[in-house]
């Protein structure tokens, strides 16, 4: 008999029927997630911003965004089971929901707690086998991550104002996987940065995230001016800040980069 009863990464109890048929996922990196762990007969529901994979854009009824849900859409799927995420989706919403559906909440900041979401997702969902080979495949890739000792790297994920990524989110745990020293990591989560404390920062490296704000090679002049001294790259925030299957990826990824 399997047990109905799971508890999420909030250390939530949330009853479950096994196995779920009509699942909405609310976070991009766990819908990429549930399609490579074969379940895209179950998933019924995405957001606008789940753009893996490409195809189920247009197979999938869009339920709004990460932070605004569309109600309406979520009530007329269904659902039996819905997978968000505590930071990337907002609380109101997701209380709501929990109202009328079982919601299973993942909560990232570190690599383990990344494998604890891929373990816990295919266990709801009775993919548990191929969930333990995606991670054994993570870890076999980040085992072959080059280390950059000694580099600081301010990592800016919006302009106007400057956000860059703190201490207690998983970008500082990736920079820290591959070596490298946050600029930004004495402040907590995503603080804004004025023009004279990115400089005051020194950082040797910065990171232009391709999202959530889309840099592009017209920005790099404008901080190349602030901090003359610093290394400024475009980098694919994906690898950085995805926390499902993308991670097989990311080492790759981490190992391509140009870095001094």
């Amino acid at each position: 008999m399997h047990d109905p009863t799971h508890i999420d990464q909030r250390g939530k109890n949330i009853t479950i029927p096994f196995p779920p048929r009509r699942i909405i996922s609310l976070v991009p990196s766990q819908t990429e997630l549930l399609a490579d762990l074969g379940l895209e007969q179950q998933v019924v529901g995405i957001t606008k911003f789940c753009i893996h994979p490409p195809a189920w854009r247009k197979t999938k009824a869009i339920v709004g965004g990460t932070k605004h849900f569309d109600f309406e859409a979520i009530h007329s799927l269904q659902p039996d089971l819905i997978i968000g995420n505590k930071e990337e989706n907002y609380k109101e919403g997701i209380e709501a929901l929990e109202g009328r559906y079982p919601v299973w909440i993942s909560d990232i900041v570190t690599l383990q707690d990344a494998f604890g979401m891929i373990a816990g997702v295919g266990q709801i969902t009775g993919s548990s086998l191929a969930a333990g080979r995606l991670a054994d495949g993570i870890r076999d890739a980040f085992a072959q991550i080059k280390k950059h000792e000694q580099l600081s790297v301010l990592y800016l994920i919006w302009k106007k104002p400057w956000m860059a990524a703190g201490s207690g989110t998983f970008i500082h745990e990736m920079l820290a996987t591959i070596g490298l020293n946050n600029a930004a990591g004495h402040l907590p989560r995503y603080p804004e940065l004025t023009p004279q404390q990115m400089q005051e920062l020194k950082p040797d490296l910065i990171f232009l995230s391709s999202e959530p704000y889309p840099f592009q090679d017209k920005h790099k002049a404008e901080l190349q001016q602030l901090c003359p001294a610093s290394k400024i790259l475009l980098v694919d925030g994906e690898m950085f800040s995805w926390y499902g299957s993308r991670l097989l990826k990311a080492p790759a990824y981490f190992n391509s980069l140009t870095l001094p």
